[in-house]
Parts: C-alpha cells; structure tokens; sequence
C-alpha cells in the first residue's frame, strides 16, 4: 500500500473520479501521482527496440527466415516476417504499460497534451549502419477528445508506421480503472502491411494509491500477406495466474481463427517477461521473446532550449521540474498557467472564427469505401472502419452504431516541408 493511501487527498480524488460522468482522462490529478512525462512522448516506445521494429526489413531469403526464431521451423519468409512482427509488438508491450512502475514506482498520470503539442526525435542507430536513421513525429491532433497521432519511419530500409491512441475510460464499483483504447497503427514493411489494434485495459491499485496497468481483451494483427495473428490477454487473478500473461495464435486466414487448432503457432507467456513459441500440435516450446534482455535504445531528441514552443519538453519544463522536485504548490501554479494559457489561445480562435490546424496529420472519412491499405486489412481481418474501440468486428452489435469512420493519417508532404519544427543536429529541414 502506498503512503499516500490514507491522505485527505488521495481519498478526495477517490471520491470525485468514482461520481464523475465524463471521460477520465481529462479529469485533474492530485500533484503526486502526476508523471512529469506528457503523453504525447507514449509514441516512442513504438520503436525504442530498433532491431525489433525494423527486424521484418531483413527477413527476406529463407535462411534469414530461419533466424527470427532460430529453434523452430519457419516454413517461408512472409511467416518470418508475422512472426517478427509479433515478436516486435510484443516488445512495445512493456515500455507501453508497465515500465513506469519499474522506474516509478507506481503507474503515474501523464500529463495531457493540449492541442497542437509536438514530441520529435530520432534514433541514430549509430552501432548499427545498416539500420540507419528511424524518425519519430508525435502531434496532438485534439484535446476534446484527446487524440495523440504519430508517424514512425525508416527510410533506408522502407520501414514505416502511423496511428493514432485516444482512450475512454470509466470506474468499475470494485474501484477499477477500465480504459477502452480507440484508434490503430499501420506497419509498413517494404510491399506488405499490416493492421494492429490495441487492446482494452484496466488499471488496479487504485483504492491503496499504487496504480498497475493489466491488458484484456485482444489486439488483432493483419497482414496483407493474409495472415492473422489474435492476441489474448488475461492477468493475475485472486488465487491463480501471473501477471501480464498473454497468449498469440498464428493464421494463415481469418477464416480459420474460430478453429484454434487450425493455428500455424502458438506464442504463450508474459508479455514483460518471457515467452514461448511452438508450432501446431506440439506442446512443448521454445523461446520466443525475453522483454528482460531487451533494453530499450534511448530517442535522441534535442535540448529543450533548442525545441519549438510546442514541442512538449519544453512547453511542460517548468511542470516538470517541479513534478520531480515534490513541489505539490509549484506544480499545480505551473501546469494551472499553461492550461489557461490555452484555453484563452482556443476563445481568440473562436471569437476570431479561426479553427486550430494540424500540422502534419489529417482526418480522412472511412464512410465511403476506400482503396487504401486500411480498408483493404479491416476487410481481411472482418474488422470494422468505424470510430469504435479498436479491434471492433464487423457487423456486430458495436459495428451498427451510428457514429462517424474518421481516422487520423499522417501526410509525409507536410513533415518534408516543415520550416519550423527539426530534429536533433538538423540546422534546418
């Protein structure tokens, strides 16, 4: 239990998310368990395992098949390259949820971006020339609702992904944190694709002030190639199970998933720890991923005196400092300041009729059909297009709702022609 479970503060945050109506996220924190870290900066850890994220690049003959995993036959390159992919996603599982209760403690409240924030940096993959240079571009697309796009790629080795996060939470009366996720990420990897969804989860602890992310539900990933992998999530129980525990059947169509013996692979383990993999119809498996020997290559990102007004680091220092410094009257001074700063910046939009413009994603309408890699994989994986949460299924109960098919997507002109905003050691873009 945390000490801050019995303060007359933890216990007026309780009382005032357990009767609040409206989403979550945007509801205030008590200073302590603010993060000094914005959420618009979650997009790295997309790609902070740079072998992982560009490994399907390199798969390409069968002998570089052989290696993804190098104790179980892989019967050709494109299962290679499913298989590395999952292997990859699963890496960004930890950073993604359970990272910051190694480094904090305890899972903290990130701070929320307000509209047009900007996160950028790089990975130099100096150690690694054949890599190359992986670009990261984070933008806060909305804050009513909050919407984080981002666009990760690699040039040389035409490696490249975008998506977007929003989340919609609410109390459970076991005083449980149950976050739906909205939105997707597109990989691109040379000529194939692929759709991840992203699962629903839930945060424990609450009631004793020690906050702990626990994944349910599935995330769905489809290849263009037509494989389909179905992620499954579950966690400790009162008597029974480990924590973080998932379990991922390889497809070879999506037709075949309600068969779970028609699997190619089956990967079971903890996605924060180890797993396993094992083909068809054998029990016993061999190591698939080990997250404890996997350590996260740092993003290089510029000196906040160098960065933009927008850009996050340097639009929440003075928060920040005093989030790591315990300075609960400072924080609330600071972050009070820089909120009403945007707020009176939106009522000038307003009065002057003007509408905030994103800067490098747009919103594109998935009502009419489209020929795009989005709607040729939600086709595949018998997903649906609307603004729902992600991994929803098509023509189910959800899917005849009558909401909108906006999606945000990101527009490489505009990042190609940015005048403003540069990365680390760029002089100019």
């Amino acid at each position: 239990m945390s000490s801050y479970a019995n303060s007359s503060t933890w216990t007026s945050f309780l009382k005032s998310i357990t009767s609040f109506s409206d989403d979550l996220f945007s509801q205030s924190a008590p200073p302590f368990i603010l993060s000094p870290t914005s959420l618009s900066e979650f997009s790295q850890y997309w790609a902070e395992h740079p072998d992982l994220f560009l490994g399907p690049a390199f798969v390409k003959t069968e002998a570089d098949a052989a290696g993804v995993v190098p104790d179980i036959e892989v019967e050709s390159p494109e299962v290679a390259r499913m298989l590395a992919v999952v292997k990859w996603f699963i890496s960004t599982l930890k950073s993604q949820y359970c990272s910051r209760n190694e480094s904090m403690g305890m899972e903290k409240k990130p701070l929320n971006p307000f509209l047009g924030e900007l996160f950028v940096g790089k990975w130099e993959n100096k150690n690694h020339p054949d890599f190359g240079e992986t670009v990261l571009l984070s933008e806060q697309v909305s804050h009513h609702p909050p919407v984080t796009a981002y666009s990760i790629f690699n040039d040389k080795n035409n490696v490249k992904l975008e998506g977007y996060n929003q989340f919609k939470s609410s109390f459970s009366k076991s005083v449980m944190l149950s976050v739906k996720q909205y939105g997707h990420a597109l990989l691109s990897v040379g000529d194939e694709s692929y759709l991840i969804t992203l699962p629903p989860l839930h945060i424990e602890g609450i009631l004793v002030a020690s906050p702990f992310v626990e994944l349910e539900g599935k995330s769905y990933i489809q290849s263009s190639t037509g494989l389909l992998g179905v992620l499954e999530y579950s966690g400790r129980g009162y008597f029974s199970g480990k924590k973080n525990t998932f379990k991922a059947r390889i497809f070879k169509d999506a037709k075949d998933i309600k068969d779970k013996d028609k699997a190619l692979y089956t990967i079971t383990g903890q996605w924060s720890g180890l797993s396993k993999i094992s083909r068809s119809g054998k029990r016993d498996g061999v190591l698939f991923y080990d997250a404890s020997k996997s350590p996260a290559e740092t993003l290089n990102v510029k000196d906040i005196q160098e960065q933009h007004p927008l850009e996050s680091r340097r639009a929440w220092r003075d928060v920040a400092d005093a989030i790591r410094q315990g300075d609960y009257e400072k924080i609330t001074k600071t972050k009070t300041e820089l909120e009403e700063a945007q707020r009176e910046q939106r009522k000038q939009e307003e009065a002057k009729g003007e509408r905030w413009q994103q800067r490098w994603f747009k919103e594109v309408d998935y009502a009419e059909p489209k020929q795009d890699e989005f709607s040729l994989l939600t086709g595949m994986a018998r997903l649906s297009v609307k603004d729902l949460p992600s991994g929803a299924v098509a023509d189910e109960k959800d899917d005849k709702k009558d909401v909108p098919s906006l999606h945000w997507r990101f527009q490489r002109p505009a990042w190609d022609n940015e005048k403003e905003i540069r990365l680390a050691g760029a002089s100019s873009q």
